[in-house]
């Protein structure tokens, strides 16, 4: 089913790699629905890493090939266009999602065109705004989490950085399958991690977690950081796992827990309306919950790209693009 509408549209583009300022807006032409794809018209967007490493030119797969592009893969919205009348998925449909970037184009924008099996139907609990702090984080965590850990009862889970996007997805995710959570975060999210079900919290001001920490099956490193990566190697158990989601930092990880006699393993987030779906009866039922830091306006992407280079954030940054 197609409407007919306007063929260019006002979005947040990079005009070159660089700088937060890089990010301009510009008129550029409407996405168009093509074979099985809908054509979502976006309420709120995500504000991810991987934004800031496509503006960048950083991360396989990620850096843009050719300017203007519209970042961001996260977002909410309303169907606007189907491949047929019948489908699953009808006009007017509240749902959320991962963009099939760069084809469709990006999220800072008011419609992306996505495969329909990469969208679902929002959370009706959730308002468009938290539902677009979802689908990136909540599957990356998912894939590291319950993928790759198998996350159960008894078992023993550090995950680092556990206040942030991904973060606060994992240490939900494992005390929801039953893991014993061991996070790492500021003294200011020791409370809300330990409501977020971790069990134990090492504030990095305080301790260093390789004095503290032990006897640990899994650990989730969301730091990118190889020093924090090798540190992490002897708190594990023989033959435990180290699950991470940077490919920039893979292959020294790999080596380093090879020598240390354990295992580790890499996930790359793609779009998985399947396993969102999942993440959407979780959050409906209460289960699971998003936490939003921080909502910008569209045309303030800049600004929410330099506030998430700073660190620190408690769960996710939003863009506001459309009326809820």
């Amino acid at each position: 089913m197609t409407t007919t509408m306007a063929t260019t549209m006002r979005a947040m583009v990079i005009d070159e790699t660089g700088g937060a300022d890089r990010i301009v807006a510009r008129d550029v032409p409407r996405p168009r629905r093509i074979g099985s794809e809908v054509l979502i018209e976006v309420v709120a967007a995500g504000v991810n890493r991987c934004d800031e490493e496509a503006r960048e030119g950083l991360g396989d797969g990620v850096a843009p090939t050719a300017f203007p592009v519209v970042p961001g893969r996260d977002f909410s919205g309303v169907v606007v266009e189907t491949p047929y009348a019948a489908h699953p998925l009808r006009v007017g449909d509240a749902v959320y999602g991962m963009t099939a970037f760069p084809r469709g184009g990006g999220s800072y924008a008011p419609y992306v065109s996505v495969p329909a099996q990469s969208v679902t139907r929002k959370p009706p609990a959730l308002s468009h705004v938290e539902a677009a702090g979802v689908p990136l984080a909540a599957l990356t965590a998912w894939g590291l989490v319950v993928d790759l850990a198998k996350a159960h009862e008894g078992q023993r889970i550090l995950v680092h950085a556990g206040a942030g996007g991904v973060g606060h997805f994992a240490v939900q995710f494992a005390s929801y399958f039953g893991a014993h959570v061991v996070a790492t975060g500021s003294s200011r999210n020791s409370g809300w991690l330990r409501e977020l079900g971790a069990a134990e919290v090492v504030d990095y001001s305080v301790s260093e977690f390789d004095r503290t920490v032990r006897d640990i099956d899994v650990v989730v490193d969301l730091l990118d950081d190889v020093d924090v990566a090798r540190r992490s190697l002897p708190v594990l158990r023989p033959g435990g796992l180290l699950v991470h989601a940077s490919p920039s930092t893979w292959p020294a990880v790999a080596e380093l827990a090879t020598e240390a006699g354990v295992r580790s393993t890499g996930f790359a987030v793609t779009p998985d309306a399947a396993t969102l779906a999942v993440v959407t009866r979780l959050l409906d039922s209460g289960d699971v919950r998003v936490y939003i830091d921080d909502v910008y306006d569209l045309a303030d992407a800049a600004d929410a790209q330099r506030r998430l280079a700073q660190g620190h954030t408690r769960g996710k940054l939003v863009l506001r693009v459309g009326d809820e």
